[in-house]
């Protein structure tokens, strides 16, 4: 007796452990319609669907950020230091090769954001919400790139004064400097965070 005709006898035993047979009409149809797909390798490991974002606490994420963005101040503090026309800060207590060092680039930009075009409402939002990201993912240095001014009236360059003040009123950031040349020069700046620790 074939292997097939004793499957159709236990199915007429009323054996329901087994799937009911395709016709061959079916089998085609499925076969057409998968194509030359072909069976994963079994790896043992389960597969499981990415998950949904949740509306949610995303909102809650983007008002929290919000609400910070919103306690930034714009006032410029005496701790900045300008030479040569370069702005640079250096957090108290930080060694002082620390800000060479990232003039030299010994820190590799992981991250970078673009302020350009935006007013200062967007720009601090989109600010707030790049560094916490950037907080979140352990990054140690990323790049602000906010423009020379030179489109905003009088040709000052307010969005980088604002940005620079910014950045020093968090306590995550050691130390901040303008570009390299090839960088974005004083249209940008390179920003070393504080190294997050292991969860």
């Amino acid at each position: 007796m074939t292997e097939k005709r004793k499957k159709s006898e236990r199915r007429k035993d009323g054996d329901k452990s087994l799937p009911p047979s395709l016709s061959e009409e079916d089998t085609s149809l499925f076969r057409a319609a998968i194509g030359d797909a072909r069976p994963l390798p079994e790896t043992g490991k389960a597969l499981f669907p990415p998950q949904r974002p949740n509306p949610a606490r995303r909102q809650n994420q983007l008002n929290d950020s919000r609400s910070r963005a919103d306690g930034l101040s714009d006032h410029i503090p005496h701790a900045l230091t300008e030479t040569d026309g370069e702005f640079s800060f250096l957090r108290p207590g930080m060694a002082q090769p620390t800000l060479k060092k990232l003039r030299r680039g010994h820190w590799n930009i992981q991250a970078e954001i673009d302020l350009h075009g935006m007013t200062s409402d967007q720009a601090r939002d989109s600010f707030t919400e790049f560094l916490e990201e950037s907080q979140s993912l352990g990054l140690r240095c990323i790049r602000i790139i906010h423009g020379k001014g030179f489109g905003s009236r009088n040709q000052e360059p307010v969005l980088k004064l604002k940005v620079t003040s910014w950045l020093m009123q968090h306590d995550e950031i050691l130390a901040f400097c303008q570009a390299q040349p090839i960088e974005g020069g004083s249209g940008a700046t390179i920003v070393l965070l504080r190294k997050q620790p292991r969860a």
